[in-house]
């Protein structure tokens, strides 16, 4: 089945739910936002798939934070452009949709075991903007972000997901943004994906689909192939946030599952 069909078909299951679906997004290179490639056209392919939230919270591998987790509270989040050495295109890009700090705020309760506080400072990274704009492209339904703390290992962050799953039932379309592997010291512009890199890929996506979060969040046990395909964990902890936000009841699918410039995972996944 090839993915316009899959998503024809989350398309027409999700029309008899009221529950929001969890969506992780590979968005690789900044330059996705500003080309029509394959990964550009399946996000907005899919955003024509998904309901109309009341609201979006991302999970970015851009926002780091350490010893507290973050929630943006901010009513019109600015666009940050948060990389260097791009076209100037990239830089005029601008994603204007309000915030959702009534939300936002539950949010800071709901995590007030996980160390969580309002913050008024951030926005919407490249990691959120670069792929909304494909999602919802008139920037009309009310965003936030939450941060990453990088002071906590591997299971933390699917507890976060645990936490917010609550918000599906209320209309929130959760988002994470990151790279299933993401080595940018290994890139190779046109070469052939490195032998670890679709290892890790496809051990992640086997784990995934078993429901094997233990493994996904067990440092040690992925050992070297971890540190391989993660030199820093920003681009894989969002998708064990999401991972968490699952339920078992959900089905999974799977889009872009290819290796970009020989070490960027684009894969992807929606749980609904």
């Amino acid at each position: 089945m090839s993915i316009v069909q899959q998503l024809r078909q989350l398309k027409d299951s999700l029309k008899s739910s009221d529950r929001m679906p969890v969506v992780f997004l590979g968005h690789g290179s900044p330059m996705n936002a500003i080309e029509d490639n394959e990964y550009s056209r399946s996000w907005s392919a899919l955003g024509n798939a998904l309901p109309h939230p009341q609201a979006i919270l991302v999970v970015s591998a851009h926002w780091m934070t350490r010893g507290s987790t973050l929630v943006d509270i901010s009513r019109m989040p600015k666009t940050i452009h948060d990389f260097y050495g791009f076209p100037d295109e990239l830089f005029t890009q601008q994603y204007p949709a309000p915030g959702a700090p009534d939300v936002a705020k539950e949010v800071v309760s709901l995590l007030a075991s996980h160390h969580a506080a309002g913050d008024d400072t951030w926005g919407l990274d490249h990691g959120a903007w670069s792929v909304l704009k494909f999602l919802y492209p008139g920037a009309d339904v009310p965003v936030f972000q939450l941060s990453i703390d990088m002071t906590k290992d591997l299971p933390h962050h699917l507890e976060i997901g645990q936490a917010l799953k609550e918000l599906r039932n209320r209309g929130v379309l959760i988002l994470g943004s990151g790279n299933v592997v993401h080595n940018l010291r290994t890139m190779r512009w046109g070469g052939k994906p490195y032998d670890w890199a679709e290892e890790f890929d496809d051990l992640f996506a086997d784990r995934l689909q078993m429901r094997d979060h233990a493994t996904l969040s067990d440092r040690q046990g992925l050992g070297n192939l971890l540190k391989m395909a993660h030199p820093s964990l920003d681009h894989y902890l969002p998708a064990l946030t999401i991972a968490g936000a699952s339920d078992k009841d959900d089905h999974l699918l799977f889009m872009n599952d290819s290796i970009d410039i020989g070490s960027v995972s684009m894969r992807s996944f929606v749980y609904y």
